[in-house]
This record gives C-alpha cells, sequence and structure tokens, in this order.
C-alpha cells in the first residue's frame, strides 16, 4: 500500500468554476484573445486556453515547468489531424514573462475556413480557469507477461484495480467534462489504456514517416515522458473527446514546447 501512494502524484485540475470553490486562484482562462509573440506563426490548430504559470499553486505539480509565462493550448477534439502535423493532433506555444505579444484571430486556423469545424471551435469554452489542487493515482503500469506487454492499472501491485476504486470513491471523481489537467496520471473513459504510452507510439510513428524532426534525445521509453495536460472537452457532440498533450520530461525541463505530442481520444 505504502509503495503504491509513494507512486502518486500531484496534479491541479482547471476549471471555471474552481471544483465548487468559487474562490479557488483564476490561473488562466479558456479562450478569450490569441496574444503570440510576432515571430511565432499561427498554429495550425485552434485555441483552446491560455495557462499563467506564475499563479499556478505552489507545487501543484510535480513537472519541470516553467516558474513564470504563459503555456498556450491549442488542439481539436478530432484526431483525424494527427497525422499532417510534428505535434500530432494539438501543439503548445510558450511564451515567457515579458515577451512581446501581439493579437491574432483566435478563428484563424487550418480548417477554418470548414463550417462545420468553425462552428464545433466556437462552442468551445470561454472563461477564467480555477484551480484545484489534488493527488493523481497510478492508474496504469506496464506488466511484463510471458505473451507480451501489457498496461495494467498499477506495476506489480496484486491489487491495484481495488486501490484505484477505493481512491476514486474517497476522493471523487476528479476529472470533469470541461476541465483541463495539468500533470498527474492521464485517464481515458472506459479504456484500460495510457495515453501517455499511446502519445509516445505515435510520436515515434511520426518520426518514422518523416512528419517529425528525430531528435537525440528521442525515448520510446515511457517512463521518460510525462502527461503535460488533458482537457476533457464537453463540447456538445464531442462530450466523450479527451485531449492529452505528452512531452518527454527533459524536454520539458528545456522547455522545448515545440516537443510537445499530442493525442486525442473520442467515444462516440
Amino acid at each position: 500500500m505504502e509503495r503504491w501512494l509513494d507512486t502518486a502524484r500531484p496534479f491541479v485540475v482547471l476549471t471555471r468554476h474552481g471544483g465548487g470553490d468559487e474562490d479557488g486562484p483564476v490561473v488562466g482562462r479558456f479562450g478569450g484573445p490569441l496574444l503570440l509573440p510576432a515571430d511565432v506563426p499561427n498554429p495550425f490548430h485552434p485555441f483552446l486556453a491560455s495557462i499563467d504559470l506564475a499563479a499556478l499553486p505552489a507545487d501543484a505539480t510535480d513537472l519541470p515547468l516553467p516558474p513564470d509565462g504563459h503555456l498556450l493550448l491549442f488542439a481539436f477534439v478530432e484526431d483525424e489531424d494527427g497525422d499532417f502535423t510534428p505535434t500530432g493532433s494539438g501543439s503548445v506555444v510558450y511564451v515567457p514573462a515579458g515577451t512581446a505579444v501581439e493579437e491574432r484571430d483566435r478563428l484563424d486556423w487550418a480548417w477554418s475556413d470548414e463550417d462545420e469545424y468553425q462552428e464545433t471551435v466556437k462552442a468551445f469554452q470561454q472563461g477564467p480557469l480555477r484551480a484545484t489542487p489534488h493527488m493523481s493515482p497510478p492508474y496504469y503500469g506496464l506488466v511484463e507477461l510471458p505473451q507480451a506487454p501489457r498496461w495494467e492499472p498499477l506495476p506489480g501491485h496484486p491489487r491495484s484495480e481495488e486501490l484505484v476504486e477505493v481512491w476514486k470513491s474517497t476522493h471523487g471523481d476528479i476529472a470533469t467534462w470541461g476541465s483541463l489537467q495539468i500533470g498527474g496520471y492521464g485517464t481515458e473513459e472506459i479504456t484500460d489504456t495510457d495515453p501517455v504510452a499511446g502519445a509516445v507510439s505515435d510520436a515515434l510513428r511520426a518520426v518514422k514517416a518523416g512528419r517529425r524532426e528525430a531528435t537525440d534525445t528521442d525515448s520510446g521509453d515511457v517512463s521518460d515522458w510525462v502527461l503535460l495536460a488533458d482537457w476533457h472537452s464537453g463540447v456538445d457532440g464531442w462530450e466523450g473527446a479527451t485531449v492529452h498533450w505528452a512531452i518527454e520530461r527533459d524536454d520539458l525541463a528545456r522547455r522545448r514546447f515545440d516537443r510537445v505530442f499530442t493525442t486525442v481520444f473520442w467515444n462516440p
């Protein structure tokens, strides 16, 4: 039990309602003006949210995030465009504190001339994001079986599934539709798979296909990667869509946010 608890990770849930605490700190917002440095091109994907890193609660995550500046998250709720870009189905832009920025049209993105897609993006949430810190138990771990590796709720613990259920029953269902999660462990509705492992697999596939630059630090070891953010979309018609932004921990420490890889899971 102690070993299982030792693997829990701090993370923060960002919602427009502060997890029931209307006085929770505002740390960013869904939507709003899209402010980018002049030398940053318009991202391929639509703008979702901006996070003020200096406003995050102390020790909210165990990620090596910059102490200040803004993270801008971009994504769409479909995964079909994941095969066209080096960052998958979304991207992240880091804007250091004090950087000169200019406002862009937040509705100007790769497929913005398609009315159907534009209507979906217009339905993205809008408004301030309030932070609620939590602890995240490990839902998945790689277990080596005689026939093949398989992802199970926790590596090596015989009662891991029961422990996760007890945790959920005492701490509540943290992820809610429309929420953002920074750090912690990722989850996907109704599936026993690790979304970070899926992002690693897709990122390596993108390297082999020539869509993503290969670097000396590329790692296929899932333990080298972390979940940067999750978005449980809650968009009408796409309620079952979850977006995952994953990155190698070393790339995150070096602020190589261009190395984030984004995947979408959709349960229609």
